[in-house]
């Protein structure tokens, strides 16, 4: 890829007195971020019903999705009936989460649950290297109940168990959903930045149309799934 598009270069004590007005507009934003979170600790809850999804080993009660822990945030990851590869976004989004044994400190749990039957989602997780535990909620109204119905969008929930009961406390989707990524925070860090055409870049920087830099589903695949699909051959010895 080319580009006529760089950064100007100036003197050391231009670029700190630069960078020095940016972190000025950094700590706001910081500071806005923690008052949101805090504004979102004091939300309300919703009671649910005793759905019961399917699981790896069967069915299995929401309430025992949380696994013995008291809270519990849900992927509704999009599926589309008979297609080979499920969604990109979803699936390159959900790729990031390898190690989520942190948040047993915080009494929490983070799984996927899926419209589609649980063996083809099990089989596309496999298919695809994915390292969360998955659900199915295609014979539940789950689903559909917290904002990702059948041939609906990816979403986020947030869920606090009270015994027996289970309760929805946050919900949010589209770019809402970015928050907990790494991979976006990090890119956004680069000069050239996500390099997608909706963004506000100067003249001369690459700029592509939107989700065109995305990992499709099997380039995912290719690089973590269990089953070989086109992948890179090892480099010699």
């Amino acid at each position: 890829m080319t580009s006529t598009g760089r950064p100007r270069v100036v003197d050391q004590e231009t670029w700190q007195r630069e960078l020095d007005a940016l972190r000025v507009r950094e700590k706001a934003a910081t500071r806005e971020l923690d008052a949101i979170a805090a504004q979102r600790r004091r939300l309300p809850m919703v009671e649910l019903p005793d759905y019961t999804l399917e699981g790896e080993d069967g069915p299995v009660r929401l309430v025992d999705v949380f696994a013995g822990r008291r809270q519990l945030i849900t992927y509704h990851h999009m599926w589309f009936p008979g297609e080979t590869w499920q969604c990109g976004g979803c699936t390159s989004f959900t790729s990031q989460f390898t190690r989520l044994d942190f948040l047993d400190r915080y009494d929490a749990r983070f799984v996927v649950v899926t419209q589609g039957p649980i063996d083809e989602a099990l089989a596309y997780r496999r298919r695809v290297g994915n390292r969360m535990t998955w659900y199915s909620t295609a014979g539940s109204p789950f689903g559909a109940d917290v904002g990702a119905p059948p041939g609906g969008e990816f979403a986020l929930n947030v869920f606090f168990r009270d015994g027996d009961t289970v309760h929805r406390t946050w919900h949010s989707s589209g770019r809402g959903v970015e928050q907990v990524s790494h991979t976006f925070p990090l890119i956004d860090l680069l000069p050239w930045g996500r390099q997608e055409e909706w963004q506000d870049s100067p003249e001369g920087w690459p700029q592509s149309p939107t989700f065109s830099g995305w990992l499709g589903s099997e380039e995912v695949a290719a690089l973590y799934g269990e089953e070989p699909v086109n992948r890179p051959a090892a480099p010699a010895d």
